[in-house]
């Protein structure tokens, strides 16, 4: 039944979490992690691929003062809380919706497992990150060492993801215009 009605509707829920993605995404980049940079001079966890050292998290966190520190966790983590969760089921639902009209189930099931592992990550992360907060002055090198790499595995496997969608959207067009002009194999004369 939910895989009836799963089918049936992934392309709306592509269009509806992608927009609910999207817009979150803007006012992180826009209002939460610009507020962040503003008070600590220094760039976000969030918007740091390669990762960071202790050294790097300890001049972050320096940076925030206390009141920075409070605003990363009721305002940055609370909406990138929504974030990954919505990124995820609209690069799952983009993939199964081209995927569904393609024989290559495999690329499908690659891009949902490489999705939903870019949200475990994220929110890997964000934990991560609210215990250095809470633990500030004395986060422990582990602590940062693994919302660092948390950091650098999300955005490996996000950039997979997003890839494996582009992959995906491309085969589909590729077997969908050489339907329309080359006809459909098979058919009955």
């Amino acid at each position: 039944m939910m895989n009836n009605f799963w089918l049936r509707h992934v392309g709306k829920i592509a269009i509806c979490s992608g927009m609910i993605g999207a817009s979150v995404y803007w006012l992180m980049i826009n209002v939460t992690l610009a507020q962040i940079q503003a008070i600590s001079g220094q760039v976000p966890f969030d918007m740091r691929p390669l990762g960071y050292s202790p050294a790097e998290a300890a001049a972050l966190l320096d940076g925030l003062t206390a009141d920075g520190r409070a605003y990363y966790l009721t305002h940055q983590i609370p909406l990138d809380t929504i974030y990954p969760a919505m990124l995820a089921l609209t690069l799952v639902a983009m993939i199964r919706w081209f995927g569904q009209r393609m024989n290559d189930s495999t690329l499908v099931r690659l891009g949902t497992a490489v999705s939903m592992g870019a949200a475990a990550f994220d929110y890997t992360e964000n934990l991560g990150v609210a215990a250095m907060i809470l633990t500030w002055p004395e986060p422990a090198d582990f602590l940062v060492n693994a919302a660092s790499i948390a950091t650098i595995a999300k955005s490996i496997l996000t950039t997979v993801a997003v890839t494996l969608v582009l992959v995906t959207a491309s085969k589909w067009a590729f077997g969908y215009l050489k339907q329309v002009f080359c006809g459909v194999r098979g058919k009955a004369t």
